[in-house]
């Protein structure tokens, strides 16, 4: 039973997707930062001093109406972000390894028989034999022919 649940774990996918899961969440708090300390100020500068500036209000007596473009605009690109350096930085790298050995599984074909090479070499001999160019013999003389 553990030994189904070792190989289970240790398998590449597995693994792959555990390393993947971890660094995203790293990389996560790198966004955040960005969005936080850099396209909020910017968007805020379009809308007021507050991210929460870019928007309207439904009803402007009700606070929960408020329509925030801002928080959309920072998801928006916090998505865009984070897409981009996993399509970079795990996809295709992925694809590039998978192209790789799928291209040396190709290549990896099963040498010749002892008996095949062997059966191949014979055909040669034999069509070699047929090709030979007939003796140049003047009729009745036995002498090799001269070059």
């Amino acid at each position: 039973m553990l030994k189904g649940f070792k190989d289970f774990i240790l398998r590449g996918n597995v693994i792959e997707l555990a390393t993947a899961v971890i660094i995203g969440g790293a990389f996560t708090a790198i966004v955040t930062a960005i969005s936080d300390k850099i396209i909020n100020p910017l968007i805020a500068a379009v809308g007021s001093p507050d991210v929460g500036g870019l928007g309207f209000r439904i009803r402007p007596e009700v606070e929960a109406t408020f329509v925030d473009f801002g928080a959309v605009i920072t998801a928006a690109i916090n998505f865009l972000i984070i897409a981009a350096v996993v399509y970079f930085v795990i996809i295709m790298p992925m694809n590039k390894l998978s192209e790789m050995r799928k291209r040396g599984a190709d290549e990896d074909e099963i040498p010749p028989t002892a008996e095949e090479l062997l059966a191949e070499i014979r055909d040669l001999m034999a069509q070699g034999n047929q090709q030979q160019v007939p003796d140049q013999r003047i009729d009745g003389d036995d002498t090799p022919p001269r070059h």
